[in-house]
């Protein structure tokens, strides 16, 4: 009952992914042959929107739920790991036809198959898991 709470969140983003059809191959196919601006504008509103709420943070000192402030330390300024990642992310993306939030509205919407794409997911974030002490970041 403790996390009730983000079960109602979770399901309402749900319904926001699918009638904002941004869970929809079709717009996805589109978006990466530069035909639409719909998702583009779906997610570049998130990161405006996200951009001004750790400002808000930030400036305000916010406390979270617990009482303690919230710290946000900066991030690390290698540009090389965050365009691997980027690039591995949209390739990912591009192949299975969903990112990871997605994934899972679309196994609610019906679209089983999304299961192996989730089981992938887990599999390539477990072995990264074991790899990452060895690899460069």
């Amino acid at each position: 009952m403790k996390f009730f709470k983000f079960l109602l969140v979770g399901i309402f983003f749900g319904i926001v992914l699918v009638k904002s059809e941004a869970v929809s191959w079709y717009r996805i196919y589109e978006m990466f042959k530069f035909q639409s601006f719909h998702m583009y504008g779906i997610i570049g509103s998130a990161v405006i929107l996200g951009a001004l709420v750790v400002w808000l943070i930030k400036k305000s000192n916010l406390k979270s739920t617990e009482g303690a402030i919230i710290d946000l330390p900066p991030k690390d300024r290698v540009v090389t790991r965050y365009l691997a990642g980027g690039i591995i992310f949209g390739l990912g993306w591009a192949l299975a036809g969903a990112c990871p939030g997605p994934m899972y509205v679309l196994v609610g919407t019906g679209v089983l198959s999304m299961i192996i794409v989730i089981a992938a997911a887990v599999l390539g974030t477990f072995v990264y898991g074991l790899l990452k002490d060895s690899l460069p970041h």
